[in-house]
């Protein structure tokens, strides 16, 4: 049984993720959807509230687990036993950055490898910060998360006065 991790922050899930994940997860027999903690970002959303909207917006992939980790990828592709991470790419700045990562992370443990898919056309300029930018200044991201998310972003953005 192969198993791969597809990491990242989700600070909301967008429909790129989504895309990568429902792709990643058709190449793997499962797929951990890892929330993982990133200290140069200050996140929106809890990490309980990152696998609540994920594990929402991936009910319908049935090959999918949604958990969170504070270690090194490295450390955690190893703890949970997996073959691979999966990291999807936007640009060029993308893959310079995730190639760099993916050579540290096979330096800290041999075994990892680490697959990288494009992103889909509709989605190369969606990031999650773009997301919550949009929705901070009031422009519509809708069809940019899922349905469950957009009302979670609205609100937070509501309840906190538009403050990132």
């Amino acid at each position: 049984m192969k198993t791969a991790i597809c990491p990242g922050s989700f600070d909301p899930v967008t429909m790129g993720h989504i895309d990568i994940i429902e792709r990643a997860a058709a190449l793997f027999d499962k797929l951990i959807v890892a929330v993982m903690h990133n200290s140069k970002k200050m996140s929106l959303f809890s990490t309980t509230e990152r696998v609540e909207m994920l594990l929402l917006s991936l009910a319908h992939i049935p090959n999918t687990v949604v958990m969170y980790s504070d270690k090194l990828l490295a450390d955690f592709i190893r703890e949970v036993n997996a073959d691979v991470a999966v990291k999807g790419l936007r640009a060029m700045s993308d893959f310079e950055q995730e190639f760099q990562m993916a050579l540290i992370n096979r330096r800290l443990n041999r075994q990892m490898d680490t697959v990288f898919l494009t992103a889909a056309e509709q989605h190369q300029y969606l990031s999650s910060s773009v997301v919550k930018e949009v929705a901070r200044l009031g422009g519509c991201i809708t069809g940019l998360v899922p349905v469950c998310v957009e009302e979670r972003v609205l609100r937070k953005l509501c309840n906190t006065g538009g403050a990132l």
